[in-house]
């Protein structure tokens, strides 16, 4: 058995009983949910029971699909400008320097843990992982738990990629043995227990808290396919593990949220496919079954909160069944490079999230950047991001028959609606939008991939996108 590295429990990264609790996890045998504690005297047990009875409300946050490309991986030449020109939003060419400002903003605000759901780098590169990893153990030095979980860009990945003047070369990519080697501090080797099919593990991440995190890509035939799978799934025996995982909670009387890198849930109204789990029914009847009814996830990129039960008009729920929430994250990769910042009380089992942005500004100031990009990111970032969303739009429009200030109208349009609907905040915009001009243009199109995605973003929502309050239930 791999016995939790004890630097870890006995430094000084954390001052509270929390910290205590680590032993006890120390104890467990790693295959199973049975838990077998080794003996820890009766000064420790004490301890642990202390910090299991621990009752203050602990914040933590969850970022996803960071999408990290080591910058020793890009030289800024045509080759990698293409690639970005020609991608889906990612700021790539600040991605180091929007990691280091979450880095900072942890250093900062110091929440009790980090998750990070999956696609943690750009499409798998060895380097990146090394790179992101060494920021983790920053963050953990800091006085931050990490806990992490892969996507599908990150194990087995043809696509690894450097850039090097007009060309892409092909770059190493890990394993999915490297990446519990390499990210062992970050929630595998605190395990409670490990499934044996899949890199998903459950981990006690709070007093009365557990995370099951679940790996829910398919990264097997990569190789074999020359491309990244991006559908995924969770394995029947994982679905068995993860019932066996929410006896422990009950046992232990802790409080479960579910993290996987795909959706539970539809996060759009598009017919779309790969972004919601293949077997999300037979999931969802697990995490009804095992009293599970939170779940954080991502891959999607934009922000968006579902539930499984639709809402009235009143937002109560039209079903006698307790909702399942998902709660997909934006990308932090893509505009407005936010996360989530959530609580947990262990009394009541309440739990709240609001989005947040990364502060990159503060950042730049702090470490005395002269980068003008940098110093004023928020608005330069959504810039490009309302941009690339107007340029595709007028490529989509290019032969139609509308005159070309339509055309303009129309982008305008879209690339608002864009920055919204990728921030969660289309609600609060939608008013404005619809009385642009080009709004009534894009309605009035009959059919097309784009005219449909206009009608998506602009469907009016119940739930907000970017908070929520709610309570888990007991496993």
């Amino acid at each position: 058995m791999n016995i939790h590295n004890n630097k870890r429990i006995f430094s000084s990264k954390k001052t509270n009983l929390y910290t205590l609790t680590m032993l006890m996890a120390a104890g467990f045998i790693l295959a199973s949910c049975k838990d077998t504690p080794l003996p820890l005297g009766d000064a420790a047990e004490s301890s642990v029971a202390a910090a299991e009875n621990a009752t203050a409300p602990v914040s933590f946050w969850v970022a996803t699909d960071t999408h990290y490309l080591d910058k020793d991986l890009q030289d800024g030449g045509e080759a990698f400008q293409a690639y970005v020109n020609g991608g889906d939003g990612k700021i790539l060419p600040y991605s180091d320097e929007l990691m280091e400002a979450l880095v900072y903003d942890t250093q900062q605000k110091k929440p009790e843990f980090l998750i990070l759901s999956g696609d943690l780098t750009n499409n798998g590169e060895a380097s990146s992982h090394k790179k992101l990893a060494e920021k983790l153990k920053r963050v953990e030095a800091s006085g931050t738990d990490v806990y992490v979980i892969p996507g599908n860009h990150d194990l087995n990945n043809p696509w690894a990629r450097s850039f090097k003047a007009d060309k892409q070369v092909v770059a190493e990519h890990i394993t999915p043995g490297d990446f519990t080697e390499l990210y062992s501090d970050f929630g595998y080797s605190e395990a409670i227990s490990r499934d044996k099919d899949s890199l998903s593990y459950l981990v006690q991440a709070a007093p009365r808290l557990y995370l099951l995190m679940i790996d829910s890509s398919q990264y097997a035939n990569n190789e074999s396919y020359g491309f990244p799978q991006t559908d995924g799934r969770i394995l029947p025996s994982t679905l068995s593990w993860m019932d066996e995982c929410a006896k422990l909670a009950a046992e232990k009387q802790a409080s479960v949220i579910t993290v996987m890198h795909h959706n539970l849930l539809s996060h759009t109204s598009m017919s779309v496919s790969g972004f919601k789990l293949n077997n999300s029914q037979e999931t969802m009847k697990t995490l009804r079954k095992d009293g599970l009814n939170l779940v954080l996830s991502g891959h999607i990129h934009m922000q968006d909160i579902a539930r499984d039960s639709d809402p009235t008009t009143d937002g109560t729920a039209d079903s006698g069944d307790t909702p399942v929430y998902d709660i997909a994250t934006s990308a932090m990769a893509v505009n407005p490079h936010q996360y989530g910042a959530m609580r947990f009380d262990p009394v009541t089992r309440a739990v709240t999230y609001h989005t947040t942005a990364v502060d990159v500004e503060g950042w730049a100031k702090a470490n005395g950047n002269t980068d003008p990009h940098l110093l004023a990111f928020k608005s330069y970032a959504e810039g490009v991001f309302a941009g690339q969303s107007y340029s595709k739009a007028m490529g989509r429009l290019k032969d139609s028959t509308f005159s070309e200030s339509e055309k303009k109208s129309m982008a305008e349009v879209m690339a608002r609606l864009n920055v919204n609907y990728f921030a969660g905040t289309a609600a609060s915009a939608l008013d404005e939008i619809k009385s642009m001009p080009g709004y009534e243009l894009w309605m009035g199109m009959d059919g097309g991939f784009m005219s449909g995605y206009i009608q998506s973003m602009a469907k009016d929502k119940v739930l907000s996108n970017v908070s929520l309050e709610m309570v888990l239930t007991k496993p």
